[in-house]
């Protein structure tokens, strides 16, 4: 069990692990691409070695030391049928994004994930890759794992997405890559442009007309090296942190700040929360900073429309936050949170009011009651490293100890974080 005491205050100059998408797209890219990729800054969690495991299997060699890695490319078609099935684990990245590149290989190929990956919706995906001729069958006509993917020639296709989910983009336009002819997706909003850019970084060209990002097939990508930055998911909590125990500082260096996922940022200012943003530079076509936090009261407000999809993995932090800021805070338009590792909503509710925190579920979202006083706890992650961690912090900022059951699932996107916890809270 994972032990919280309340802080004094946080302070200190910190950098947190890489950023969890961009480390899947680094191996994938990588292992796709012609020639050697090298990775600095490498997220050695659980969801990414789970990629890394995957492409192992295939027949492609990645040496893997801490947060460097190494991956010798063999180019698209490069990769060999598994003799066993692939084990996605917990992650949902690595078999909706691999959906779309088996779906383009001359072989059979089966997914399998852990009993989350069971629940979890893999249509949205399966869906659009049939329409371009992939054969993909599942549980519940491809709805669930295990996903049994017959790849083969693919066609281009424009497609209108109901939802706007980086991983069904990505999925297309991976598949994209090898079809014949322009490949489109249009969303609703702005999800993730994570794959965008280093499709760009490796090579690719891409085409980006407001909402619609359009691939050509036929192109290659050339392996290089890849230097991760810090995830901005990840730094959402020690940002949570400095806002709810007063008289905190921290600095965080290294972060990525795609303007796809910089949500929470925009709603730490909105909720007046003093927030800087020093040494802006590019990275591989990743835009990075170091990000000053001082702490500051905070005052609710509403969160909906098209900020969701670049905040949507803060959320659970988020109702912490506002948990201690003037007021109320309103969010709607989030039902994604309802498909992630748990049902969010319900997980964010039922533990969060184990500390006496006052939560409303609603279709869509929730509604948190500001400036309440929390009481020490002891609470379930439920398998959800999100929730595991935004508990945490709601623990600096109650009066007595908190207890994180299964904490273990934290280690998917943040290893090191008790400890980091540990070394700025004073």
């Amino acid at each position: 069990m994972l032990r919280v005491r309340p802080a004094k205050k946080i302070a200190g100059t910190v950098r947190v692990p890489g950023d969890k998408s961009i480390s899947h797209r680094a191996v994938m890219f990588g292992a796709l691409a012609e020639g050697v990729t090298t990775i600095e800054g490498f997220l050695p969690g659980a969801d990414c070695l789970s990629t890394i495991s995957c492409f192992r299997r295939m027949g492609i060699e990645i040496e893997q030391q801490g947060d460097k890695v190494t991956v010798q490319g063999k180019g698209w078609y490069g990769l060999q049928e598994p003799m066993q099935h692939l084990d996605v684990g917990n992650s949902g990245t690595t078999i909706r994004l691999m959906s779309g590149i088996l779906a383009t290989q001359p072989f059979h190929t089966v997914m399998e994930g852990d009993e989350s990956i069971a629940k979890r919706p893999m249509r949205r995906v399966i869906g659009p890759l049939r329409q371009m001729g992939a054969k993909i069958d599942g549980r519940k006509d491809g709805e669930f794992t295990p996903l049994s993917i017959r790849g083969g020639k693919l066609q281009s296709m424009a497609y209108q997405s109901p939802v706007a989910s980086a991983q069904v983009k990505s999925a297309i336009l991976l598949a994209g890559l090898q079809a014949e002819g322009v490949t489109s997706v249009t969303e609703p909003h702005l999800s993730r442009d994570h794959t965008e850019r280093m499709m760009q970084a490796f090579g690719v060209s891409v085409v980006r007309d407001g909402l619609t990002v359009s691939v050509e097939g036929g192109q290659k990508l050339t392996g290089r090296a890849i230097s991760v930055p810090g995830d901005i998911s990840s730094a959402a909590f020690l940002i949570a942190a400095v806002m709810v125990v007063p008289g905190s500082s921290l600095l965080i260096e290294n972060v990525g700040i795609n303007p796809s996922r910089t949500g929470i940022i925009d709603v730490v200012k909105a909720m007046g929360g003093s927030l800087e943003l020093q040494n802006e530079r590019i990275v591989n076509e990743e835009p990075v900073a170091d990000l000053l936090v001082t702490h500051s009261q905070l005052h609710g407000i509403e969160i909906s429309g098209d900020i969701i999809p670049r905040l949507i993995d803060e959320i659970p932090v988020i109702a912490v936050m506002a948990t201690q800021a003037i007021g109320q805070t309103v969010i709607r338009d989030a039902e994604e949170l309802k498909v992630k590792e748990t049902d969010r909503i319900a997980t964010v509710v039922s533990q969060l009011s184990k500390f006496g925190g006052r939560v409303t579920p609603t279709d869509d979202g929730m509604i948190i009651e500001g400036q309440t006083a929390l009481t020490g706890a002891v609470i379930d992650s439920m398998g959800d490293h999100r929730i595991g961690m935004a508990m945490a912090i709601a623990g600096l900022a109650a009066t007595g100890e908190t207890g994180i059951e299964n904490e273990e699932a934290i280690n998917v996107s943040f290893p090191g974080f008790e400890e980091l916890l540990k070394n700025i809270s004073q």
